[in-house]
């Protein structure tokens, strides 16, 4: 299995205390912490992108891109590229420029995104967030595979003998499908034999794994290979200590405030925002959240990828307010004490090349794509 880690770049006060960062030293954080995470030897950095509520990630390429030039080897994600709102056309030459920079190391992850607030923001109908998505990626796939591009669609002016610049790197970058609630994601990944990324953050395992059903049934439905049907997932927080007991102790209030601090009353009953965990108990015992001993969460992991079987997962460290030196240590620790045994147990083909000289096959073909 590979590792990421995630941050959605949260500004809220802490749960506890009520202190709020400066926004500069909240963003320096975010790239220190993608500096360490190569250090450690995680395989990808992932940033996301919201345009409402207490978050700092309405820029995730200038942040990747100060992440890019701090490092050399740690792929570079979005977590989720908020494309339904977004203009393709700027999107392939933002994100162009960000593979050029970091020399191929950028991957997206699309989605609708998980704040209400974004399509009001943008004067969009929410009502159309899933056409909107399947006509943007279809045109940001076009726009880094053709030149001299001739398009019309139903949501922006029509093109006419477009080239976008810069070209990516080295053909098309991998496109990953975020998946919290719908099977729309799932369908669209599949659609085009793109990858799947669960969020596996919020509710019930079976939840996801249901997306995962849908989208592992119709990937091989539309003439793809299964072999490359890759998933990630993610998870709703990394807390180790040296026993469960010993986390449960150290968190409790934490976690528990911060759950108390993210409920969104007008958004009950809707699936992906509300949180069904409320004790940390509760969280530990059935939740997303890997929090406890080192045993115990490579236990989860791996009860994880037997359902999912997937190939990547993503931890998060700065959701609860822990300070970045507490951050730090919580990734030295996941990347001493866990990561290893989660390797061994359960080894992936993606991103091969990294471990066994082989080559990416999957990056092979979306450059002869991108030639044909």
């Amino acid at each position: 299995m590979k590792f990421s880690v995630l941050t959605i770049v949260g500004h809220a006060p802490h749960p506890l205390t009520g202190e709020l960062l400066p926004a500069a030293d909240r963003l320096h954080e975010v790239v220190e912490l993608g500096v360490e995470a190569e250090r450690l030897g995680f395989d990808a950095y992932a940033v996301g992108e919201r345009h409402a509520g207490p978050f700092l990630s309405s820029g995730p390429t200038v942040i990747l891109g100060a992440i890019a030039s701090r490092t050399t080897t740690i792929r570079l994600l979005t977590g989720v590229t908020v494309v339904a709102v977004l203009d393709p056309v700027r999107v392939a030459e933002d994100y162009a420029t960000l593979d050029q920079l970091s020399r191929g190391r950028i991957e997206l992850v699309i989605g609708k995104g998980a704040e209400a607030g974004h399509f009001d923001l943008f004067g969009l109908d929410e009502e159309l967030q899933w056409e909107y998505q399947a006509e943007k990626y279809e045109l940001l796939r076009r726009l880094w595979r053709e030149e001299n591009l001739d398009w019309e669609g139903r949501f922006r002016p029509p093109l006419k003998n477009v080239t976008t610049v810069p070209r990516p790197y080295e053909g098309p970058p991998r496109v990953w499908h975020g998946s919290a609630t719908s099977l729309n994601s799932p369908e669209l990944a599949a659609k085009h034999g793109d990858p799947l990324f669960t969020a596996n953050a919020i509710q019930p395992r079976e939840a996801y794994a249901r997306l995962i059903r849908h989208y592992r049934e119709k990937f091989e439905e539309y003439g793809h290979d299964p072999a490359r049907a890759h998933v990630a997932a993610g998870s709703g927080g990394l807390y180790i200590a040296d026993t469960t007991e010993r986390a449960i102790a150290d968190i409790k209030e934490l976690y528990e405030a911060r759950v108390r601090q993210n409920f969104k009353p007008r958004l009950v009953g809707k699936a992906g925002y509300n949180t069904p965990f409320r004790t940390i108990e509760e969280a530990v015992g059935d939740g997303p959240q890997l929090i406890g001993g080192p045993q115990q969460i490579i236990d989860k992991i791996l009860g994880y990828h037997e359902v999912y079987q997937h190939d990547l997962q993503s931890v998060t460290v700065d959701g609860l307010g822990l300070s970045l030196s507490a951050q730090r240590e919580q990734l030295q620790r996941f990347a001493e004490e866990i990561a290893p045994v989660i390797r061994r147990e359960a080894p992936t083909a993606l991103w091969a090349e990294e471990t066994d000289g082989a080559g990416d096959a999957d990056k092979a073909s979306r450059v002869d794509e991108s030639r044909a």
